[in-house]
């Protein structure tokens, strides 16, 4: 299995009126999903592009070996490191990178979600999503337009001013809502790049049918839960069936954020269902 990324600085919009200059792996936030399966052997190329300012690198929380593959280099613009390691334990797991230091590289936007699969595999489901929160620690206030300019003071101090799921504050509203019909059952892969806060993960107006805590896929799963609690640089697995159709919202239930640029939409279609949901008032 060869797993390759290539660190990219790029300015893009983080909400209609505004943009940030990200530090990305492939030119997304989150990075790419990846997903190999236990006792694979996994080759890991990373490039550094060469318009980058800074020097990029990769932890992948999924290795087992000094700084989860950080600690071999950490390849300046325009240079490569490579590496190898074997899947030995089942779960979901972060990355980042981890260049001094490394709240600044994440917050930027470097981090994804790695899966290692068990041997025989996931059960199937109807859809699978992958959604990540981060933060954003900027010098103007939530709500400036124009070019946003990083607040490392603001960061050591942990106060961000954005909160956003896969990069932009529209992300999962205006640009890729999560679809899904009646009937069927959806998979999210949730993890949480940070660096800093806690997630609160919570469907409004859905129950987690299956929950796997902390991305252990091993361990038998929590049912019919609420809100999962997620820390900085972990992750969960989170199932539900679509029983009713409209509009679900995706949030932190630590429901200020949402007021920062924190919310996602399933949008599930179908045929009503009175007998599960319906007004009384005609």
């Amino acid at each position: 299995m060869r797993l390759e990324f290539e660190t990219i600085e790029i300015e893009a919009h983080l909400d209609a009126n505004s943009t940030y200059r990200f530090w990305t792996f492939n030119g997304k936030v989150p990075g790419p999903f990846a997903r190999v399966r236990v006792g694979d052997t996994v080759e890991v190329y990373l490039k550094n592009h060469e318009d980058s300012w800074y020097a990029h690198n990769i932890d992948l929380h999924a290795v087992t070996g000094p700084g989860g593959g950080a600690a071999l280099a950490q390849p300046g613009p325009g240079e490569d490191y490579s590496f190898k390691f074997k899947a030995l334990n089942a779960g979901l797991y972060v990355y980042h990178c981890a260049v001094s230091p490394v709240a600044q590289h994440i917050s930027n936007g470097m981090y994804g979600l790695i899966l290692v699969e068990p041997e025989e595999g996931l059960p199937p489901v109807d859809r699978e999503y992958y959604v990540m929160q981060g933060e954003l620690y900027t010098e103007e206030r939530f709500g400036t337009s124009g070019p946003l300019n990083e607040s490392y003071d603001k960061l050591v101090d942990e106060r961000p001013e954005f909160f956003i799921f896969n990069g932009h504050t529209g992300a999962l509203t205006e640009h890729y809502p999560l679809k899904a019909n009646v009937g069927e059952t959806v998979r999210i892969f949730f993890g949480v790049g940070g660096p800093n806060y806690i997630s609160s993960f919570h469907v409004i107006g859905e129950i987690f049918e299956r929950v796997y805590l902390q991305g252990s896929l091993e361990t038998p799963p929590l049912r019919d839960v609420q809100t999962v609690t997620v820390p900085a640089g972990g992750s969960a697995m989170v199932e539900f069936k679509c029983d009713v159709p409209g509009r679900f919202v995706l949030v932190d239930h630590a429901l200020s954020r949402a007021e920062k640029g924190l919310a996602g939409y399933l949008f599930v279609e179908g045929d009503e269902v009175p007998e599960v949901f319906s007004s009384l008032n005609g």
